[in-house]
């Protein structure tokens, strides 16, 4: 059995070994995602992002347990920083998460350097999740601050955490966070300041343009598992109204030409380089560059429109 009907049979290790060729070895695994792809798109995606310390995890936690009491089949992708090192992933999301056991797959992905919040393998973590049965995806960002909006190209809901006495709701405003998030939730609303902030951030999506959905603010308190309900409520209403949006169909295409247009992006890279190798002038370009004899943006050009010679 191939690897890919190993994943689409149900098989956990199966489905671990094509995430790990995801994330090191992408090559390898293009063939596993062409086979896995028609079967995929199905279920929800659901997008957990803020700043660090909000209980990004925390939440996600019980978003899964609450989703499972309802008859979900849950995978969380939790992105981590990079080991500058190895290139693995820092945090310990699969430690905090470990109590769900066998119930939850749950993959921690390294950034390893891409900026926005998300790792380069996401969208495709993502399809094999949704081809081993996977229908309620959590995926949670790294929590860099303003990098984060990356997060609603992949995810069917967003959802933006923010605690009191921070200056969060600020922070989202700048971040462009207000324009992505389709759920709000302020975590930690034990803590003072939080009806402040609750009020503060429902008055400024009250100044922002009228849009089918309407995204709540709601209080949670993760930690002991107040207002989970009610986040789970809002996720299934928004999907709700997503499968009756009249644009959904041009929404798909969009995001069909974004992951072309980035594939794409990936393999004349490589054949670039590689060319450039196989001739002997990459190591020439980069010193080149390093030496301040050409800027970047004309060793590229060099690159991508070699001089023919002689």
């Amino acid at each position: 059995m191939s690897l890919a009907a190993a994943i689409l049979a149900g098989d956990r290790r199966a489905l671990a070994q094509a995430l790990t060729l995801v994330e090191s070895r992408p090559d390898e695994a293009d063939a596993i995602v062409a086979e896995i792809y028609p079967h995929t798109g199905d279920g929800i995606v659901v997008g957990v992002t803020g700043a660090p310390g909000v209980g990004k995890s925390t939440l996600v936690d019980r978003l899964a347990g609450a989703f499972l009491e309802r008859g979900r089949k849950v995978g969380i992708l939790a992105v981590d920083p990079s080991s500058p090192f190895t290139g693995g992933a820092l945090l310990g999301d699969r430690v905090r998460m470990a109590g769900r056991g066998s119930e939850v797959f749950m993959r921690s992905l390294a950034t390893r350097g891409h900026l926005g919040g998300l790792a380069r393998a996401t969208p495709r973590a993502i399809q094999l999740l949704q081809a081993f049965g996977k229908d309620l995806i959590l995926l949670e960002t790294v929590g860099a601050g303003q990098s984060e909006v990356d997060v609603m190209g992949f995810a069917d809901t967003t959802i933006v955490v923010v605690v009191p006495g921070l200056g969060d709701e600020v922070q989202a405003f700048k971040a462009g966070i207000l324009e992505i998030g389709d759920i709000f939730v302020v975590n930690k609303a034990d803590r003072p300041g939080a009806d402040q902030t609750l009020r503060e951030l429902r008055q400024m999506l009250h100044l922002g343009p009228l849009r089918p959905w309407q995204p709540p603010v709601l209080a949670a308190q993760a930690q002991s598992d107040v207002g989970t309900e009610a986040v789970v409520d809002a996720i299934l209403r928004h999907h709700e109204v997503r499968l009756g949006d009249p644009e959904r169909r041009s929404r798909r295409l969009q995001e069909a030409e974004r992951l072309v247009r980035e594939a794409l992006a990936d393999q004349l890279v490589q054949e670039v380089v590689a060319r450039a190798q196989g001739l002997g002038n990459w190591t020439e370009l980069l010193a080149a560059v390093a030496d301040r004899r050409i800027d970047p943006a004309g060793a590229a050009r060099a690159l991508a429109h070699p001089v023919p010679s002689d």
